[in-house]
């Protein structure tokens, strides 16, 4: 891996490089343009890119799931997010890549503990272990060119479907240049159905992909959901409300 403190060193593509600026740290894979994480200096808990406010976009449908997957760890965003606002949250992370859970103690993740742990194996065949089914599955799986293409296989999703309990969400970054990124989509309709939409982010980069077991996308209250659950921190509803407006737009156009 490759810390740096301003331009980038040469360094074989697809290692992992850390750059530090006055106020923030990023990740990206040498090689790709890309930013994989980002991370502000002044608050390392914040949520920095847009396309990781809308992964957290699930919280509109289940603001208070009990057990948290995730498949990729990158800089940690989506797991500091939920382990410091989400406490009653179980939460797992797999990640493949050594180097990266490496940099853990970079990006200010916290240790593993009671409710939260890093898991060193490959997603693909952690799920096809059958763990114990979640309420929420985070897939933001980058391999410097998108999505690795043996995660974007029908039975991968068909094992994401399985490890969701009963009205379960999944959700999956997708990255709009990337070769497999049809390939992903037409899989995930293929499992999931109708049960299915997707909310693109600003810069027409990122694709988040929401699809769950059951109608709870159908049988959301917008009303009640766009009003600050008691349980939520005000920073976490600031963070989030405007990422819930465009999803409840993009769910109503549906």
């Amino acid at each position: 891996m490759s810390v740096s403190d301003s331009t980038p060193t040469e360094i074989p593509a697809g290692q992992p490089q850390v750059r530090r600026t006055r106020d923030v740290l990023t990740l990206q894979f040498a090689g790709s343009a890309a930013l994989q994480s980002s991370m502000s200096l002044l608050n390392p808990h914040a949520l920095d890119l847009d396309y990781t406010k809308l992964m957290m976009g699930f919280l509109l449908f289940d603001s208070d799931p009990r057990r948290i997957l995730m498949i990729g760890l990158g800089g940690g965003s989506l797991p500091k997010f939920c382990y410091r606002y989400l406490p009653k949250a179980s939460i797992d992370v797999v990640e493949v890549d050594q180097e990266i859970i490496a940099l853990r103690d970079v990006f200010h993740i916290p240790p593993d503990d009671g409710r939260f742990q890093v898991i060193a194996a490959d997603g693909r065949d952690y799920l096809h272990t059958a763990p114990d089914p979640v309420n929420v599955l985070l897939v933001d799986a980058y391999d410097g060119q998108g999505m690795p293409a043996d995660l974007c296989e029908l039975a991968f999703f068909e094992d994401c479907h399985d490890a969701l309990l009963p009205d379960g969400i999944l959700v999956v970054n997708l990255h709009l240049e990337s070769e497999t990124y049809p390939m992903c989509l037409a899989n995930l309709r293929e499992v999931f159905g109708t049960s299915l939409f997707e909310v693109i982010d600003d810069d027409m980069t990122n694709s988040i992909v929401f699809a769950c077991k059951g109608e709870r996308f159908d049988n959301t209250d917008f009303r009640m959901a766009l009003r600050k659950p008691e349980h939520m921190s005000k920073d976490a509803w600031r963070q989030l409300q405007p990422t819930f407006k465009l999803i409840e737009a993009t769910l109503i156009l549906r």
